[in-house]
């Protein structure tokens, strides 16, 4: 496997891993909220992946270097709103602001963990 796709595969494992920490927080870590899962993890992991080439974060440069890692929290602030939207779309709910913001925390959150594991062991991945 190559470094320039362990990225993303850690990116993807990070959001699924707190949007389940979500989901089991509130009591609905099991399968018959999967799909509920999904309505939230997909559109943020389209957000994700639409902002954060924009931001730089595939690049070595950036991604390597610890003290950008506001970056990739700076993406997910944006990011986890336009997700909040989608998810409101596709389960026909409103969208509640601290929902919202929680949601944007937390996974910026979990972002900026994986992506500072990152600039640890990226320098070691060949």
């Amino acid at each position: 496997m190559s470094k320039s796709s362990v990225l993303p595969l850690g990116d993807i494992f990070s959001l699924s891993v707190f949007i389940f920490i979500g989901f089991s927080a509130h009591g609905e870590g099991d399968l018959s909220f999967l799909p509920r899962m999904a309505a939230a993890f997909f559109p943020l992991l389209v957000g994700w992946f639409l902002l954060a080439p924009w931001f730089g974060l595939f690049q070595p440069q950036i991604t390597s270097n610890p003290k950008l890692l506001w970056r990739p929290a700076l993406a997910m602030l944006f990011a986890a709103p336009f997700a909040a939207l989608l998810r409101g779309f596709l389960l026909g709910e409103d969208i509640q602001p601290v929902f919202v913001l929680v949601f944007g925390l937390t996974n910026a959150l979990g972002m900026t963990a994986w992506r500072w594991i990152w600039t640890r062991i990226g320098k070691r991945i060949s």
